[in-house]
């Protein structure tokens, strides 16, 4: 499978695969507009890489990875924000060529570090990140409003 694999950066006619994905990921049916709104800015922010993982018949997954320079590392860091693979082609290396894809763009822009944060309620990713070479190391606490 990864053979076929070609990664490119997301573009504005991939707002409906995206859209979909997580929808199914957050397992609600999220605004539109207003996603697109926020899709559109995010991808056009020269600070955040949006991929999409395709074969030649159709999307297989997507990675969203947003940087900032923070003052406690005295640099920068990313962090992916959103990771799908599409149900059918999960365990085919398709999330490997993803996560590859971002370890050679921290190379290239020095990044001090590359966090991930998956909700408690999704026991399976901590093993899939520890495989992709990510550690557990911290604890997230949020307050909804």
């Amino acid at each position: 499978m990864k053979s076929n694999i070609k990664i490119r950066k997301a573009e504005n006619q991939d707002l409906n695969f995206v859209y979909k994905a997580i929808c199914e990921l957050e397992n609600e049916v999220l605004d539109f507009e207003v996603f697109e709104t926020i899709f559109n800015e995010n991808i056009s922010n020269p600070k955040n890489l949006y991929l999409i993982a395709e074969n030649e018949n159709e999307d297989l997954g997507f990675i969203s990875f947003h940087t900032q320079n923070l003052l406690h590392h005295c640099g920068l860091v990313g962090e992916i924000q959103e990771f799908f693979i599409d149900q059918k082609y999960r365990g085919q290396g398709v999330g490997r060529v993803l996560i590859n894809e971002i370890l050679n763009f921290s190379e290239q822009h020095n990044l001090k570090s590359i966090e991930v944060t998956t909700n408690k309620k999704r026991i399976e990713n901590v093993a899939i990140y520890e495989n992709l070479g990510f550690t557990l190391s911290h604890n997230k606490f949020t307050i909804y409003k």
